[in-house]
């Protein structure tokens, strides 16, 4: 059976592959993150916009149109769902770009950060539907999943070319 030489150089040969293997691993997870979080922030940013209705049977009633008592005046969920949408869009562009900045990352994070914080806080007010907590439930998984970008990142970073 063969067996890889292990002299000085062919040791920095071999921790240069398996440093390569390891930010291409992390690049993928990565993208994959980008097309998970936009198209569950697409999806969940649409639906109020296209179906007030739906939208409020599953999350319950809303009031932010007892102005006018129109469905077309839910102001605050349609902007929220407008930045959500926009969100998902921007970080669905990264992902087909393959575009793995630390900007969207950010943007993700903060983003889940921000609607899991959100969710919390107000179900525990009793302000909205428990029903959000598995919208928490669901942004805390992304949280995770970059936790574990960034972690991987730290092992594997490209090695220098020389």
């Amino acid at each position: 059976m063969a067996t890889f030489p292990t002299t000085n150089e062919n040791a920095g040969l071999l921790h240069a592959v398996r440093g390569w293997a390891g930010h291409y691993a992390v690049s993928t997870l990565f993208t994959a993150l980008l097309w998970i979080q936009g198209l569950y922030f697409l999806v969940t940013g649409i639906w109020p916009l296209v179906s007030i209705d739906t939208f409020q049977a599953v999350t319950g009633p809303k009031t932010d149109n007892l102005a006018t008592g129109l469905l077309i005046d839910h102001w605050l969920v349609k902007t929220a769902g407008v930045l959500i949408t926009a969100i998902g869009i921007t970080l669905l562009t990264g992902a087909w770009r393959r575009s793995n900045s630390v900007e969207l990352a950010v943007l993700a994070i903060s983003a889940s950060v921000g609607l899991a914080f959100i969710d919390v806080f107000y179900v525990a007010r009793q302000v909205i539907a428990p029903i959000y907590l598995l919208d928490a439930v669901i942004e805390l998984a992304l949280i995770g999943g970059w936790a574990i970008v960034y972690l991987r990142t730290l092992d594997s970073s490209p090695p220098a070319v020389r």
